[in-house]
């Protein structure tokens, strides 16, 4: 199918960013096929369907490096006994508790909410980490078979953990990589594991053997809280990022989540293995484990990205929380304007180049057609000098109207065209009670 988006602000992004106002961007298929103004447009695609976008301003679709999508049946959930003092009583009491809860029915409707949250807010590419023990062989075809129907691009794996059974969940990661193999563009697969603490030398050998024999990396989180640290100390006689180092799990296509407790010797090994590393800020927040050290990785040449470890879906406002968080905590107004978009904006681009092979995160010709179109009249003037301080103190303010992905619009004028919302958020109101009785 051939669309022209009509009357709309194109902010490209990439490494030469334009600000082309008035102008039409033309999607042939999955692909970005021509940008230019509305008369040429027309006249070299007459026969396209036509969406206006006067208003509206249309940027690449955005990227989450770091999701869980089982997560939103917790929402709302009350949690018996005294309240979590720490992170540990926080796995131990909420979400070890919940992801054994799930059942097989649970599964489809916990992914496809956030599904439709992410084509609510213009992400249109997630990687995800599932974990579901009681139902966990065949768990992530059925998310595979609900980002196929949404729409969306998904990087796909299952949370290994010694705690319930040794190595429990090698067997559906090893599974489902063999059968995605190198991905088609939409989905993608790694090996998962859960964190250092819960996850034995030999687990993790076996987890970082299938995925280099596939070419793949592993998704894990690393020193998300000082436990986790102190756990690698008293056993192994080293911080977390050697301990995962000295066993293979480092390189450009592993991702390590949160990084919060690493030193500068850790930082060096994770530049030196151009190993992945995922802020989600609201989430560390949430679970006041403290802050990662953004500006130091930055300045090591680690590459970071941007997560929301299943509190939202939400990219635009995920990266002013971040922008907000590290001029408090670096209590210095003068950091954070430029680096809290890079990493929205171009190292979640990165990553995901690394994961589907494809150049996300850039409007272009012969480029994916993945967009956000929001509804936005600028305030003040708009061009490619301040199209950050629009993004940080406007856009994160606006809705959006439009959301398409490999040229297939998926949301227009704010409504779903893929999932049944109304009948999604039904089955999982009539579901998560009864997830809910199951926790012990």
């Amino acid at each position: 199918m051939t669309i022209r988006f009509e009357n709309g602000t194109i902010v490209t992004l990439g490494e030469d960013n334009q600000v082309l106002k008035n102008s039409t961007l033309v999607t042939d298929g999955e692909n970005v096929a021509a940008m230019g103004g509305g008369a040429e447009m027309r006249e070299r695609y007459p026969d396209a369907e036509v969406v206006d976008c006067s208003g509206q301003v249309i940027l690449p679709g955005f990227i989450c490096t770091h999701h869980h999508f089982y997560s939103t049946m917790a929402r709302g959930m009350a949690i018996p006994g005294e309240p979590a003092s720490n992170f540990v009583e926080i796995l131990e009491r909420l979400w070890w508790k919940l992801d054994m809860a799930l059942s097989e029915d649970d599964i489809a409707p916990s992914a496809q909410i956030p599904l439709i949250e992410c084509i609510r807010n213009g992400t249109t590419t997630v990687i995800d980490h599932h974990a579901s023990p009681s139902f966990r062989d065949g768990s992530l075809d059925i998310i595979e078979e609900a980002v196929r129907e949404a729409g969306l691009r998904a990087s796909l794996c299952y949370e290994v953990s010694d705690r319930n059974v040794p190595g429990a969940g090698i067997a559906e990661n090893e599974r489902f990589i063999k059968k995605v193999g190198q991905g088609d563009g939409q989905i993608a697969a790694m090996m998962g594991l859960h964190a250092s603490f819960t996850v034995s030398d030999e687990t993790v050998e076996k987890c970082v053997g299938i995925a280099k024999d596939a070419g793949v990396g592993c998704h894990i989180h690393v020193a998300e809280d000082a436990a986790d640290r102190e756990d690698s100390l008293a056993k192994y006689g080293k911080p977390t990022v050697n301990r995962l180092h000295d066993l293979g799990v480092t390189g450009q296509n592993s991702i390590f989540v949160h990084c919060v407790h690493v030193d500068l010797s850790e930082m060096d090994i994770l530049a030196d293995t151009d190993t992945i590393v995922v802020h989600n800020p609201e989430s560390n927040m949430n679970n006041a484990v403290g802050v990662t050290p953004l500006l130091e990785l930055l300045e090591k040449g680690v590459l970071v990205g941007l997560g929301t470890d299943g509190m939202a879906s939400d990219m635009l406002s995920q990266m002013r929380v971040a922008y907000l968080l590290h001029r408090l905590a670096n209590r210095d107004p003068r950091v954070a304007f430029v680096e809290a978009p890079q990493l929205l904006l171009g190292n979640n681009a990165e990553i995901a180049r690394r994961q589907f092979g494809l150049r996300l995160g850039e409007i272009a010709p012969g480029l994916p057609a993945d967009l956000a179109i929001l509804d936005y009249h600028p305030p003040t003037p708009f061009s490619e000098k301040n199209t950050l301080g629009h993004l940080i103190f406007g856009m994160t303010d606006a809705r959006v109207d439009t959301t398409v992905c490999r040229g297939e619009i998926l949301m227009r004028n704010k409504e779903i065209l893929t999932l049944d919302e109304e009948r999604i958020a039904a089955r999982s109101r009539e579901l998560a009670p009864k997830m809910w009785k199951r926790l012990v």
